[in-house]
């Protein structure tokens, strides 16, 4: 399973929270790549939960990642 941004950012609007077959069905239906749909079939399927993208790619950036001062501009 390999993500980057690109690909996770096609999961930014999925309904969560969402088993893995919700997922796969969003992916497909919002017209992800190819790359996205294999990656959610890769998850364990053990009824578990996704409550974010967080839950699926433990190294996603978060806002806090980025060091951009919004008080700036």
């Amino acid at each position: 399973m390999f993500w980057t941004l690109e690909l996770a950012s096609h999961l930014e609007d999925a309904p969560w929270p969402a088993i893995k077959d919700e997922l796969i069905d969003y992916a497909i239906r919002s017209g992800a790549p190819l790359e996205v749909v294999e990656n959610l079939q890769e998850l364990d399927d053990e009824g578990e939960i996704y409550e974010g993208i967080e839950d699926i790619w433990p190294d996603y950036p978060t806002q806090e990642d980025f060091f951009f001062n919004e008080d700036e501009y």
